[in-house]
């Protein structure tokens, strides 16, 4: 098997970690082609491609993740990772547990962990790596790496995400909240939703969003089923489709363009936190991106005889 042949191989992985360790697909994507070029340009063959290559990957994240934590400091507004609609990554023994890993809710929970200790977490509670091949990752001893992953356990333990077991539930309980948004049903959405639900946007000053968080069941029905029949009205669609491993939706405008996506957290038969990216750089890489301006000004204009 060639270079090429044995990369290509194994990048699915490398990509899933790369992601899972930044948040961002475009990163991930520059981590895994660099790694691409390291490989490449390496002299002599390791005696394990895929533990070379992930420790490769691993380092490259790292150290775009260090660069990344200022920008997100001063991010505009809640910061959510960019939007991945399926994981290249497939082991059907762990699907749920990997779906889970990449949720909205991991990865966000994920930022309270040091660099270090994130690609610590991901490689071992994900991937299963042993602590050897973590350590050469990280380039630090194997206790070292023990003692980051116990400090990482414990910073993820408080707010870890808990979902439902079964997906098939989630799919159908998403359905029926997909169904009500679109019929702008305020008292289906109500029924949907748990009573501390919240509905938070990412547009990091580049579309509209937000202000705050909307919180409460009542809140959310009431501003979702009354701006999704508007949408509708100004040619916005939207179709199911998996967001970050868990139930969701792709917005799209008349031209098909991708105007944002929507993001489902399921437990206990509610759904808990409805994350919408509207950040147009965030969305880039599913494709042609809407104007997100052009919509809300069109929405309003939709809304004014009824006011």
């Amino acid at each position: 098997m060639d270079k090429i042949e044995e990369f290509e191989g194994l990048r699915p992985l490398l990509f899933s970690i790369a992601y899972r360790i930044l948040g961002s697909v475009g990163e991930a994507e520059d981590a895994v082609q660099e790694t691409w070029l390291r490989f490449d340009a390496s002299p002599t063959r390791p005696e394990s491609t895929k533990s070379f290559l992930s420790a490769t990957v691993t380092r490259i994240a790292i150290d775009v993740l260090r660069s990344a934590r200022v920008r997100r400091e001063q991010y505009v507004g809640p910061w959510f990772p960019e939007p991945l609609l399926d994981d290249p990554y497939q082991d059907p023994a762990r699907s749920v547990e990997l779906a889970d890993s990449v949720s909205m809710a991991a990865l966000l929970l994920l930022e309270r962990l040091s660099p270090l200790e994130r690609a610590v977490f991901v490689l071992r509670e994900v991937f299963g790596f042993g602590f050897d091949d973590i350590a050469a990752a990280v380039d630090r001893s194997e206790p070292a790496c023990r003692q980051l992953l116990v400090r990482a356990r414990r910073h993820m333990a408080a707010g870890r995400p808990r979902f439902e077991a079964d997906r098939r539930e989630r799919k159908e309980l998403a359905t029926r909240f997909l169904d009500a948004l679109r019929n702008g049903d305020v008292a289906g959405l109500r029924h949907l939703l748990a009573a501390d639900a919240q509905l938070i946007g990412d547009g990091g000053g580049q579309a509209p969003q937000l202000a705050n968080a909307i919180t409460g069941a009542d809140n959310v029905a009431r501003v979702l089923g009354t701006v999704y029949p508007l949408m509708n009205q100004v040619d916005v669609t939207f179709a199911p489709h998996d967001v970050n491993g868990q139930p969701g939706a792709v917005f799209r405008d008349h031209a098909g363009r991708v105007l944002h996506t929507l993001a489902l957290d399921v437990l206990d038969g509610r759904i808990q936190t409805i994350r919408a990216v509207i950040n147009p750089h965030k969305l880039a890489h599913l494709g042609p991106v809407a104007d997100a301006w052009a919509i809300d000004r069109a929405v309003r204009r939709a809304r004014r005889p009824r006011d």
